[in-house]
């Protein structure tokens, strides 16, 4: 009698049809589940903003993941040895954004970190969110730029006074590697095509060599469509027609252009997740580029929008191999876009960080 009455919920509920069934999607190895320190680098301007609201989620979650956070700011000399030390034990981490001083011949730490760290690969996922108006439909593209050399690089001195030579190293290594990457990551992500952008009809030599690099790894991948485009033909072609784009692998400084400019079209580089990746370390941060790191009014009144670096927590949740976790940071994420009642100023809304990041949580599964 008693097992009949215990069996009834049971029963009601496989009628009612709202039985859910949890898929198997890998086995963790023993091990696998433990809490995972990750080197946290709130940054300067709107960094600490962005960074808390990343901390909050994951605590209201309970990710497996705690941080070891450091005081780092842009205008350092140096990045710090026990920031390095910490990463290099660490393997990931997360940061805001490092203002970088114009001019004056101070070293960008940004630049300081990937070279140290060797993060050749720089991601940035540019897609339309459900329920954000753009100009655009359709968007998804993903911007794989080399991270290690070219003119953004920063090898610069001056010759004679008056006279600066600024130089441009492109290496068969490098652009072998990050068009290994790229394809790599299309094929992964059952990706169709990968676009390399270049300037070989000027630079002859230096991107013929990135091209000469990308059609050899092409071959290794059938199953990808491959082809190349101009990066000023690339960029009125991003404005006017970037649906055609998939995967894009870049030299350094045109991915720099490239990404700001994909992720202007796909909503605001406030939206867009991105990191940084080696062989052996990642470094995970706002994907296009931080431009309101320096506006203070926005740190003032608390308004950065935390998305970009929530989506790219996401990205290092699924990097560390708890991926279930990442999915519901991305759902909750996307919900609070796509409902449209909370949004900082620069997605047309008038709600500030701390207003966003609690409607993340409340949404969160």
């Amino acid at each position: 009698m008693a097992t009949t009455r215990r069996s009834l919920p049971l029963l009601r509920t496989l009628v009612a049809g709202k039985t859910q069934t949890r898929p198997v999607t890998y086995m963790p190895r023993p091990g696998d589940g433990a809490p995972r320190p990750v080197t946290l680098i709130p940054g300067d301007g709107i960094g600490p903003l962005v960074t808390n609201a990343v901390e909050q989620v994951m605590e209201a979650m309970h990710a497996p993941v705690y941080f070891e956070k450091y005081d780092v700011h842009g205008d350092m000399k140096r990045v710090p040895q026990e920031v390095l030390d910490s990463i290099k034990k660490n393997k990931v981490c997360l940061k805001g954004g490092l203002r970088t001083p114009m001019g004056g011949g101070v070293s960008s730490l940004n630049m300081q970190l990937r070279k140290e760290l060797d993060l050749y690969a720089s991601l940035v996922n540019c897609c339309n969110l459900p329920g954000l108006p753009t100009r655009h439909e359709d968007v998804d593209i993903v911007v794989i730029r080399e991270n290690t050399e070219g003119e953004y690089s920063g090898l610069e001195h001056e010759v004679v006074p008056g006279v600066v030579e600024s130089l441009k190293v492109i290496t068969k290594f490098c652009s072998e590697r990050i068009a290994k990457y790229a394809f790599e990551y299309a094929y992964l992500n059952n990706r169709k095509k990968v676009t390399a952008v270049h300037k070989a009809n000027i630079m002859k030599l230096a991107d013929g060599l990135f091209l000469e690099s990308c059609r050899e790894v092409a071959t290794k991948y059938p199953s990808i469509k491959y082809n190349e485009i101009i990066v000023d033909n690339c960029c009125m072609q991003l404005v006017s027609k970037p649906e055609q784009f998939d995967v894009m692998v870049t030299p350094n400084l045109y991915g720099n252009l490239v990404a700001n400019t994909a992720a202007g079209i796909a909503g605001g580089t406030g939206v867009m997740p991105g990191g940084n990746v080696g062989a052996e370390y990642a470094v995970f941060e706002q994907g296009a580029s931080a431009g309101n790191v320096g506006k203070e009014k926005i740190v003032e009144q608390k308004t950065a929008n935390p998305v970009a670096l929530l989506l790219s927590s996401a990205m290092m949740l699924r990097h560390l191999q708890f991926p279930s976790f990442a999915d519901r940071l991305e759902s909750a994420v996307k919900r609070v876009i796509s409902e449209g009642q909370y949004r900082t100023k620069d997605l047309g809304g008038q709600s500030s960080t701390q207003e966003v990041v609690d409607a993340v949580i409340a949404k969160l599964d």
